[in-house]
């Protein structure tokens, strides 16, 4: 095992000279819990074909949600072009995922124009994993602002997995508050969000709260869908 900085913090791996895969624990800990979620909303939806995943990481959930829902395509961007070597080695066989991925900083809406274009857009899904405690708020705002623009009107899904406080700033175990302390204490732009708070910011955006989720580990997925008459 070694360590690297993974997006936002440093995290442990898995992974070799030859082999350009790299594996998070976190993520082998949790894809299949998030794939599960997507699997229930998007496994009969056939009309739109476009999901982008925002902070795509190592890219291991890329390559399992394409391998689960063959008949979507998926798109992963990140922040920087650090970890593509593995998104491109994890997706290697998948011809449901459009490489290689692009940078994506989602508080940023010049680049989300230069990705997507500046007109409403299509989008299935967008799909957000860990990324809003460990970014300044700015880009969980940009992603939802997106979202009330990108996404196909009256059918597309915005999924954003991770931990988050509740009930206007409760944490919901111990071990939580004191990861959200030592995320502040280095950065004091990181941090949990509420979920009542994303709730009503995506709500002034044109989305619709469809589902809260618990998931293991004191973790949540929140899904949005668009209105079919958006205020983007």
């Amino acid at each position: 095992m070694m360590k690297m900085r993974l997006g936002n913090t440093m995290e442990e791996y898995s992974g070799s000279s030859e082999d350009k895969r790299i594996f998070a624990p976190a993520a082998q800990r949790n894809k299949q819990h998030v794939c599960d979620v997507l699997e229930k909303y998007l496994v009969n939806k056939t009309a739109c074909t476009s999901v982008l995943e925002v902070a795509c990481g190592t890219g291991e959930h890329t390559a399992l949600f394409a391998a689960s829902l063959p008949h979507l395509t998926f798109r992963p961007t990140d922040l920087t072009s650090q970890l593509f070597d593995s998104v491109i080695a994890h997706s290697a066989g998948l011809s449901n995922v459009l490489l290689p991925p692009a940078t994506l900083d989602a508080s940023n809406e010049e680049q989300w124009e230069a990705l997507l274009g500046t007109h409403s857009s299509t989008l299935r899904a967008l799909v957000c994993i860990n990324m809003t405690h460990i970014s300044p708020l700015a880009a969980t705002t940009g992603l939802i602002q997106a979202a009330g623009r990108y996404l196909e009107a009256g059918e597309g899904l915005l999924f954003i997995y991770g931990p988050f406080t509740v009930d206007g700033g409760k944490h919901t175990s111990e071990s939580n508050e004191a990861f959200d302390a030592d995320l502040r204490s280095r950065n004091s732009e990181w941090g949990y969000r509420d979920i009542e708070d994303i709730t009503r910011m995506a709500v002034a955006k044109g989305l619709v709260k469809v589902e809260i989720i618990s998931m293991p580990a004191n973790n949540f997925t929140l899904v949005f869908k668009r209105a079919a008459e958006t205020l983007c």
